[in-house]
């Protein structure tokens, strides 16, 4: 399950792209858009100013913005940042336990072949995708 920290990520992410400004948007201006607290939206930030994927300006006139285009973002990127993985059982987890029945287990290949379409298909998505259409619909 996608916890709240990945889906506000995400949230914030559209919100910046819908922007359109090559202005720094403040965190309270997010945290009213989103609906979500400014101190929980503080900790997302931080993740994903450290990672790259905001430019963060403190101070007066400072917000954050993005650091390339929407087109260039994926969805899986930003859920495998705040999720940590998106694997569906833990012996596919990068530094996972070791499972001792993993040589001869029928049910590994089906769960890797999960995993594999979780994250293709996550990083199909782009927060260009997400960003609103003039019919509201996300095709």
């Amino acid at each position: 399950m996608i916890s709240t920290r990945g889906r506000y990520a995400i949230r914030v992410i559209v919100d910046l792209a819908e922007q359109c400004s090559s202005k720094y948007v403040r965190l309270k201006d997010l945290s009213e858009r989103q609906g979500v607290s400014i101190k929980y939206l503080e900790n997302i930030m931080a993740l994903l100013s450290k990672h790259g994927m905001v430019d963060a300006v403190h101070g007066k006139g400072g917000g954050y913005k993005l650091t390339k285009d929407p087109s260039e973002y994926k969805v899986g990127d930003f859920l495998r940042l705040t999720e940590g993985t998106l694997a569906p059982v833990s012996c596919l987890e990068c530094g996972g336990p070791d499972c001792p029945k993993k040589t001869n287990c029928r049910t590994l290949p089906m769960w890797k072949k999960l995993d594999k379409m979780i994250n293709d298909y996550f990083d199909s998505i782009t927060i260009a995708d997400l960003m609103r259409t003039e019919d509201g619909m996300w095709i």
